[in-house]
């Protein structure tokens, strides 16, 4: 099989839990565990940093990363999921796994894959393990796909746990309570390895420390750091507190990072690590950003953003997908924009028809276009120098502006 082929195939299997929702999950770890002791449990061969959370897990995981890559370290990085190529979710020192990589895997190990049973994220987990420990990274940071307790990536015995907050996403898996949210992120947390929790919440503390007494895990909770990082958006800045205070555990534990490491790794995330999507500019004329939040938590932090950003009239490109709490997400959006509603070209996107219908419930104002380019392109002709238009409300959207 050609590369191509070879995607398509990894594409085909059970669904991917991102383009078609609740028909991929899957509530157990036993196919992880089956793979890895058919690959002689790779996750065993290198350290690691495991990290959850509903928001910031991403950001926090790439500015670990280039934190790291700055000491000198060879860090592998695992994240979902990708916006615009399959391999931007297994990196290390920032390169993506190569094409040869990827199609010498599924040629080695497809039959037995197909024996398994493996869903998508679990062949992408392997994979990734896989790689990291043939290529003998120093250190790897890797993000759970959805939860905790029961995701894929919870088989490792890191050297640190790290969650980064907690918010309703995800209600339907994970429990329709902060608390019971709570509880499956804290599947992460192992015995006698630190945790560091990046918001204190009154609804988690006790659920986080009386996981943390049970795994005799050290808990502590991040602090205030005044770091600058090319990671655009207030909002960075709990991330930014919640990286720092890891890698204070790090050095701790004898990990050589100096703080001239720890500045030059957050201002040079973008180049380290090749993030996308976080309060991403992509013209400056009029401003065009585009960012991945779509949750209640994330959208309300974007919306502090714009609010934050000089403008005369705001242009926003929506999408969502259908099973998000979308009246929730409506009722926060700014009644005085002009919307332009679309849908990523993937089966779990709301119809753009459906998704106009309700945004006139909540008074939003504006029309449905055939596709996301179109949407974006409509928007840039009615636009004037100094407006603003935000592309959001999926990742699905971002990814295809991008």
């Amino acid at each position: 099989m050609n590369y191509q082929k070879t995607l398509d195939w990894i594409f085909s299997q059970l669904p991917i839990y991102q383009r078609s929702g609740a028909a991929a999950y899957k509530k157990d770890i036993g196919n992880i565990l089956e793979a890895c002791k058919r690959l002689n449990n790779p996750q065993q061969k290198f350290k690691s940093i495991h990290i959850a959370g509903t928001n910031g897990k991403g950001s926090t995981s790439h500015m670990m990363a280039s934190i790291l890559q700055e000491a000198g370290y060879t860090t592998g990085l695992y994240t979902s999921p990708h916006l615009k190529d399959f391999r931007e979710r297994i990196r290390i020192n920032g390169y993506k796994i190569p094409e040869a990589q990827v199609m010498k895997f599924v040629s080695n190990n497809h039959h037995w894959l197909n024996e398994i049973g493996m869903s998508f994220f679990e062949m992408t987990v392997a994979m990734a393990f896989n790689y990291f420990a043939k290529k003998k990274v120093d250190i790897s940071i890797i993000e759970t796909g959805l939860g905790g307790r029961l995701d894929s990536t919870n088989i490792l015995s890191p050297e640190l746990c790290v969650i980064t907050n907690i918010g309703l996403d995800h209600t339907d898996f994970l429990g329709d309570t902060i608390e019971q949210i709570a509880l499956e992120k804290a599947g992460i947390i192992k015995k006698n390895t630190a945790v560091i929790i990046g918001r204190k919440q009154s609804e988690t503390i006790t659920v986080f420390q009386e996981k943390a007494k049970a795994e005799n895990a050290p808990l502590s909770y991040a602090t205030p750091f005044k770091h600058a990082s090319d990671l655009k958006g207030n909002y960075q800045e709990e991330n930014i507190n919640t990286c720092v205070s890891s890698i204070r555990k790090l050095q701790e534990k004898g990990w050589n990072i100096s703080e001239e490491h720890i500045e030059n790794g957050l201002k040079k995330v973008v180049v380290n690590t090749g993030i996308l999507g976080r309060w991403q500019t992509i013209n400056h004329s009029p401003l065009t950003i585009c960012d991945t939040g779509h949750n209640e938590d994330g959208i309300q932090n974007i919306l502090t953003q714009i609010r934050q950003t000089p403008h005369e009239q705001l242009h926003i490109v929506w999408g969502t997908v259908n099973d998000k709490n979308i009246e929730k997400i409506l009722a926060l959006l700014p009644k005085n924009a002009i919307y332009y509603f679309c849908e990523a070209n993937i089966p779990r996107a709301l119809p753009k028809e459906t998704l106009l219908t309700l945004a006139k419930q909540h008074n939003l104002k504006g029309k449905h276009y055939p596709s996301v380019k179109a949407a974006l392109t409509s928007a840039q002709k009615k636009t004037h120098t100094k407006d603003l238009i935000f592309i959001g409300g999926s990742t699905f959207v971002v990814a295809e502006v991008l």
